[in-house]
């Protein structure tokens, strides 16, 4: 299978640039794309941890100008003060939804599963009531008008967010048609397709059609569809396990009163998200998996077609913010980037790439239940992208502008 260093296609080459044309971000060759701020990036991921995570990182890739290469951390990777590392594995959160849409969008290719039509009919009978229209490309979309069952699990009314771990999440192994159950019991919250809203059972659904048409469990998929050929080493979904192997950074739930110590977050089943949000990766593995995935064919993950359906983000209601298959569009000062974001107990990541794949950006603090730090990692993202400076005139921001992309990442988890 293809590694992520692959020479692009002819045919890949021309898509990317009708994906990118007018943008700062797609220049290639001897037109590079923007310097990264260092300052930019370092004050930025410094408000992060003024904001109360113990440590934070940004890390760049740019796989044609590799001197634009960058690797930033501040703060600790758990308050025993070891330093925070830019190379240790942590839990990424609903960036998994990349990785679930890919596992679907394959099987669409090979002709298991059509994406428009009921996925009732590719589900373990009485998975979803008789009637429910929903397809695989609603929710992909996050436009199915499915509950989503986390509201259920997270704290309630009158409840601390720390002690709703403790007695929901941490050590209870949930089953994925339970999950799903919880869900159908609120019934379809809008008619499918007719508006956007984020729910995490959607990619619960997908993945329980992914192993009824194949008869193999989802980490199987994962791990020889995605991870294997791609040698993504440091990527795995172990659920229930509550461990993380080997080198990894300590996540802290922080309580509802700041004033309180963090709590230890980082062993859990992660049962309750399973592959809408629980596989563990690190900076280097995303780095590989998005630029593969952005290749379109010549990555070896999905046709350039299936690409171009993942790519065609709809309006979410977010000024800036769109949503395709399984992935997140942000329009950023200098052009618009790809991706996905996640956060589970105690981590947060942001992970995104130019639309042909060659730079991308993972940035990371270990804190969560705090929206002034998720805030802060998606400020990371515009020095990182855009650099300090870059030319004005249609499409891109005047020189010198200041630029935030809206938090869109549910910060109580």
């Amino acid at each position: 299978m293809p590694r992520t260093r692959l020479a692009r296609s002819l045919t890949t080459l021309i898509t990317a640039a009708a994906l990118v044309a007018g943008s700062v971000l797609g220049a290639t060759g001897a037109q590079a794309r923007p310097r990264p701020d260092q300052g930019g990036l370092r004050a930025a991921l410094l408000r992060v941890t003024a904001a109360g995570a113990p440590g934070a990182f940004a890390v760049i890739r740019d796989h044609d100008h590799p001197g634009l290469d960058r690797s930033l951390a501040v703060g600790e990777s758990d308050l025993d003060g070891t330093r925070m590392r830019t190379d240790a594995r942590f839990r990424v959160g609903s960036n998994t939804k990349m990785f679930t849409a890919v596992i679907v969008l394959r099987l669409a290719e090979r002709g298991l599963l059509d994406l428009d039509r009921p996925l009732r009919g590719y589900l373990p009978a009485g998975t979803l009531p008789a009637g429910w229209p929903v397809t695989a490309r609603q929710l992909l979309e996050h436009r199915a008008g499915m509950y989503d069952h986390v509201n259920d699990l997270l704290e309630q009314s009158g409840e601390e967010t720390t002690a709703a771990f403790e007695a929901r999440i941490r050590n209870t192994v949930y089953a994925p048609r339970d999950l799903v159950a919880r869900s159908v019991r609120h019934g379809l919250q809008y008619t499918p397709g007719s508006a956007y809203a984020y729910s995490n059972t959607g990619f619960v659904l997908l993945a329980l059609a992914a192993e009824h048409l194949t008869g193999r469990p989802y980490a199987e998929l994962l791990r020889e569809g995605i991870t294997g050929p791609l040698g993504l080493r440091r990527t795995s979904f172990t659920v229930p396990a509550k461990r993380i192997a080997g080198r990894h950074i300590t996540g802290y739930l922080t309580n509802d009163d700041p004033r309180r110590p963090l709590l230890d977050s980082t062993e859990q089943t992660a049962s309750w998200i399973w592959s809408a949000g629980a596989v563990v990766s690190s900076a280097g593995d995303m780095d590989r998996f998005l630029t593969a995935l952005l290749a379109g064919s010549a990555g070896g993950l999905v046709s350039d077609d299936s690409l171009r359906q993942m790519t065609r983000a709809l309006p979410t209601g977010v000024t800036g913010i769109g949503y395709g298959l399984g992935l997140r569009r942000i329009t950023l000062s200098c052009g618009t980037v790809f991706g996905h974001g996640g956060i589970v107990q105690g981590y947060q990541s942001q992970a995104f790439a130019t639309p042909n794949g060659h730079r991308t950006v993972v940035v990371f603090a270990n804190a969560s239940n705090n929206g002034a730090v998720t805030q802060g990692l998606m400020d990371v993202l515009d020095p990182a992208f855009c650099g300090g400076s870059h030319p004005s005139g249609p499409g891109h921001a005047r020189v010198g502008a200041a630029h935030t992309v809206p938090a869109v990442e549910d910060s109580r988890v």
